[in-house]
């Protein structure tokens, strides 16, 4: 039998719910507004600007984006379609392809960057105290090793 959530429990988890949502919500609605990206394609800009080359294999980019190959696919055609990224065949293995940032890309995503910055500074950062927030971020990391 499954052992139902104390009231102290109910009240955390539903506060994490709705966090999540509305500060998830809140970043996307601000990039759509401010820079026309939602924030999965945002997070997509990131991780590549962050990668040796500033260049992906589409399947581990999709592995550490969570996305499915299907669906990685399709965001990263509507961010070619844009010129943000751009996909070319690997090197060293004809069967694999690059998603690369284009130099479009890479400055959108560095006007965007200080806007997001300051949402999360403001709405998250800023209003959790430095203990509770190295505890966010302990918890949550207890939480991806367990699905991992």
């Amino acid at each position: 039998m499954t052992e139902w959530l104390d009231a102290e429990q109910q009240r955390d988890w539903r506060a994490f719910i709705e966090g999540s949502i509305r500060f998830i919500d809140l970043l996307d609605r601000n990039l759509q507004e401010q820079h026309g990206l939602t924030l999965a394609e945002y997070e997509l800009l990131v991780r590549l600007s962050e990668a040796d080359g500033q260049s992906m294999r589409m399947a581990e980019l999709a592995a550490v984006a969570y996305y499915s190959r299907s669906r990685l696919s399709h965001r990263i055609a509507g961010l070619e379609k844009r010129g943000l990224v751009r996909r070319e065949p690997t090197a060293d293995d004809r069967r694999g392809v690059l998603a690369l940032l284009t130099e479009d890309g890479y400055r959108t995503l560095r006007r965007a960057a200080p806007d997001n910055l300051r949402t999360v500074r403001e709405h998250f950062v800023d209003v959790i105290e430095p203990g509770d927030l190295r505890a966010v971020g302990r918890a949550l990391r207890a939480v991806i090793s367990r699905l991992t």
